[in-house]
Order: C-alpha cells, then structure tokens, then sequence
C-alpha cells in the first residue's frame, strides 16, 4: 500500500463583509453554497443593520453541476482532524483581521453550522446561533466543554437533515454547559422569516 503523507501550505480563504456597527456577525454557510448566498440570508435578520456582518467562505470551492454558480464546502472525512485545524486557524485570523470586537456572535447554517460550533468551542464570543445542524463529536468530547453563555438552537419541524431526535440530544447536552434557547418553526432545511425573528431577538439579547 502506498504511504499516506500531508504537507502544509499556504491557501487564501475569502468573506464578505458589510459594515455596520460596532458588533461583529460571523457566519458560516452550508454545503454547496458561498459567502454571497449566506451574506443574503444574514442580511435579513431583523435589526442586523446595527451589527457588522463577514460571511466566510469554505476554503474547498467547486462548480455547480451545470457550472453556473461557483460553490464551496467546509471539510470532508478525509484527514478530518487536519481539516478542522485549518479551518479554525482560518476562522481565527478572519476574527484578528476584524480586530476583535465585542460583542461578537457566530451564525452557522447546516454543514455552517458545525463549523459555528467548533469556531464558538476555541474563540471566545459572546453568543452563537446555529440552524440545521447539530454538534459534531469533536465539541462534544472536550473537557471542558468551553462554549459562550448563549447559544440558539433552530430546527425547521419538517427538516429531514436535522432529525428531531438530534435536536433532543443536542439540547441535552448544551443545557448541561450553557444557557441555550431551542427554536422549532414551520418549515424544512431552510432559513424561514420565523427563524430569522429568532435570531434577530437573540442577537438583541447579546447587544
């Protein structure tokens, strides 16, 4: 069998970043997507013209099937542990570029929200919100478990991505480490204007 070898190198990651206030939005989006596709959802969170908001985008971009559209996704099984060391270093200095302002939140949707998980796990915020996705095994097995003091949960009733059975659990778990708000709303592995009233109240309740 051939021998399996790794080398790092240096590869550039891009956001978008609307200027606002003086609080900081991250988000994160989910497979298949980009920053400009996640920019517009944050966009319309209620009362977000008040925060400063970067949109980041996975580092392992590709073309759409028909090629129109240039989409990205955050890590694959593959040298799994690697991956999620590069993603945090690149969520890392993404923050130290915006100059680490407070109070800030992180915002993961669906494969995003993983990401939003583990980025809240070792970057101190304030706050984190996460929609169709539950928390990987690596956050889980910390000891100590070190998430912000709030954390919203949201779950679309018909999202087949995201079982309720999940959510059970993924707020079992939380609420043994944080305070943390779950929110069940009328549709599927979406963002809904029910889910963005949620976030738009919890990011209130941070400001």
């Amino acid at each position: 069998m051939p021998e399996i070898r790794l080398i790092a190198t240096a590869v550039h990651g891009r956001y978008l970043l609307r200027e606002g206030g003086p609080r900081l939005l991250v988000g994160f989006h989910g497979y298949a997507e980009n920053a400009d596709i996640h920019m517009a959802q944050l966009e319309q969170i209620p009362g977000v013209s008040e925060w400063t908001i970067a949109a980041v985008q996975a580092l392992h971009p590709f073309y759409t099937r028909n090629e129109q559209l240039i989409v990205a996704n955050w890590m694959t099984h593959m040298d799994r542990e690697h991956a999620i060391a590069d993603n945090l270093e690149y969520v890392r200095r993404v923050v130290s570029e915006l100059g680490n302002p407070r109070p800030f939140v992180f915002l993961g949707f669906s494969q995003g929200a993983a990401m939003a998980y583990r980025a809240a796990s070792h970057i101190p915020c304030d706050g984190l919100i996460v929609l169709g996705g539950h928390v990987p095994s690596d956050v889980a097995a910390q000891d100590p478990v070190q998430l912000p003091p709030r954390v919203l949960v949201a779950r679309g009733d018909r999202d087949d991505w995201f079982p309720a059975e999940k959510l059970k659990n993924d707020l079992k778990f939380l609420s043994g480490v944080t305070v943390v708000t779950a929110c069940a709303f009328d549709g599927a592995h979406e963002w809904t204007d029910e889910f963005r009233a949620a976030a738009g109240r919890f990011l209130e309740s941070v400001r």
